[in-house]
């Protein structure tokens, strides 16, 4: 198999996900800022135009954070970050869901449509006006998370699961680029800095 890397969360989340579950694969890094990822070699293999992507021994693509993480955890031994049980697994695709749609999903349109901006407005439609309402939206959602998580380790409690590795990575990154997380959301602050002291963090 070979892991098409590049900078940003999206592929961070899938290595951070590796590293906790001891996989290492072979990777290839897609040069984003040079445009690599929109040329005819690379959409041959992700017609999407985006990383991270997995190529399987038998030349097919896997694309998408939480494919190719669920993949991966699926055929390799050790503990699942999805879940064990039917009801674990159903309540920690619960949270990726709604911490993409809610969370990740505006956080990351508000940076492309307004600091992103000139390196995203030859490629993807964007919308500029939108920018501030987004990260506010992303913020409201947090907000909503943070009450959510008090007395919790975890977003599923306490076990650490998928959702955590997706939604800390989107956090982290973005907080250094206009979307700093609020210090008033106490508990979302320590479940920050706890996943920001794991050693797989770096990965």
């Amino acid at each position: 198999m070979i892991f098409f890397d590049s900078v940003g969360p999206n592929p961070r989340a899938v290595r951070m996900f590796m590293a906790e579950r001891n996989i290492t694969l072979p990777k290839e890094r897609i040069d984003l800022r040079g445009g690599e990822n929109r040329q005819p070699a690379f959409l041959a293999k992700n017609p999407s135009g985006q990383t991270p992507a997995l190529q399987l021994d038998d030349g097919s693509v896997l694309a998408e954070i939480s494919a190719i993480c669920e993949y991966l955890d699926e055929i390799t031994p050790g503990a699942s970050l999805v879940g064990s049980t039917a009801e674990e697994r159903a309540e920690a695709r619960m949270w990726m869901r709604r911490v993409d749609l809610q969370i990740m999903e505006p956080m990351a349109n508000g940076f492309r449509f307004g600091e992103g901006l000139k390196m995203f407005q030859d490629r993807i439609r964007c919308i500029p006006q939108a920018s501030d309402d987004l990260k506010k939206t992303a913020q409201d959602r947090l907000a909503w998370l943070d009450g959510l998580m008090e007395g919790k380790t975890h977003i599923c409690g306490n076990r650490m699961t998928i959702a955590d590795i997706l939604l800390f990575c989107f956090v982290d990154f973005f907080a250094g680029v206009g979307q700093p997380i609020d210090p008033a959301l106490k508990n979302i602050t320590a479940w920050h800095a706890h996943m920001k002291a794991r050693p797989s963090a770096a990965a």
